[in-house]
């Protein structure tokens, strides 16, 4: 996709940008995850890829987005190293808290390949692993150098506030029927993505700023546009969710439909008045879970009503909402470009 904004985007690629900010964090970052008990650190270091289960030392790991927004964010109102290391490593901890105990919520066994830490070492270590790194994020900020840690903590606090109802949310959807009065609405669902997606991405792009005592109209910008990434990003996921390909995504095909996943294209499927909008409603409404051939018809059904083409509406829309606040802010032309190439990569990916 080409961006419409007439920002003249850097030279480095997307992949480059991430790899460069990873490099810059990922010493604080295992420096910190050494504080930890032992047993937590090594369950630690396996959610980070930085080793397997039996603690044999691995190459793996995630593309390290959020980290690579909090070093963009930071260097776009021009903050100290020290406050943007430490807010990128304080969500990236988060981040991968986040991860841990949503694979304890939905029962998701696999995890960028392979398992998921629940199932390496068992529900309650799990836990505790999660518990660990989200008490390590703060920590990280409280200790953070300069007179904003306090901010930063705040910053934190609320950003876990609005990742935790939007969590609580996502669970509630699960019981709630496919159609009638009580029926999860696109709305609601946007609603929710808000807090459970959005909340973490405003953090990563506000945090370095607060530490750097950045003004708060610069702050609010980098958090609007953070929420408006992360629901294209959900968009996205959503979309690879039912139609992503198993041997990139690591996840089965058609997997969020098989588990009954409200997820935004689904839901704006059932939203239409067409034929296939009624027919993906009885099927998903029947109460049977559905086998492989029945996940293959709903998903077309999906993209018969549009579901597909409206999620992928959104993503878009979202990005070129966060490309707004990021080209209409005083910040660092050069963050800038490469935080918008950054979403573009994104939005497009096939991952």
């Amino acid at each position: 996709m080409t961006p419409r904004t007439g920002l003249a985007l850097p030279d480095t690629g997307p992949l480059q940008v991430l790899d460069r900010c990873r490099e810059r964090v990922e010493p604080a970052l295992r420096a910190a995850v050494e504080s930890l008990h032992p047993w937590p650190r090594r369950m630690a270091s396996f959610a980070l890829g930085w080793c397997e289960a039996d603690g044999t030392p691995a190459a793996g790991g995630g593309k390290g987005v959020r980290q690579a927004l909090a070093v963009l964010g930071g260097q776009a109102v021009g903050a100290p190293e020290e406050a943007v290391v430490a807010g990128a490593v304080a969500v990236e901890l988060v981040h991968t808290f986040s991860l841990v105990h949503d694979d304890v919520m939905d029962g998701d066994e696999r995890r960028r390949h392979r398992d998921s830490v629940w199932k390496a070492f068992g529900t309650g270590p799990a836990v505790l692993v999660g518990d660990a790194l989200f008490a390590l994020a703060v920590e990280t900020l409280a200790q953070a150098e300069g007179a904003h840690g306090a901010a930063a903590v705040r910053c934190l606090s609320g950003v876990l506030r609005d990742l935790l109802h939007g969590q609580a949310d996502d669970l509630l959807f699960e019981s709630r029927p496919w159609a009638g009065p009580q029926a999860v609405r696109v709305a609601e669902y946007e609603a929710m993505v808000a807090g459970k997606t959005g909340s973490l991405l405003a953090g990563a792009l506000a945090l370095g700023p607060v530490l750097a005592g950045a003004s708060p109209r610069r702050v609010d910008a980098l958090t609007e546009a953070g929420r408006h990434l992360g629901a294209a990003f959900q968009a996205v996921d959503d979309v690879l969710g039912v139609w992503g390909d198993p041997e990139i995504t690591g996840k089965p095909v058609h997997g969020d439909l098989r588990r009954g996943k409200k997820t935004l294209p689904v839901l704006a499927a059932l939203a239409g008045a067409g034929p296939a909008a009624r027919s993906l409603e009885a099927l998903l409404g029947s109460g049977v879970p559905l086998d492989a051939a029945a996940a293959r018809h709903a998903a077309g059904l999906v993209e018969e009503a549009g579901g597909r083409d409206a999620a992928e509406a959104a993503a878009r829309r979202h990005a070129a909402a966060a490309r707004r606040c990021l080209v209409g802010g005083a910040f660092a032309p050069e963050a800038v470009g490469e935080l918008v190439a950054l979403s573009e990569f994104l939005l497009d990916r096939r991952l």
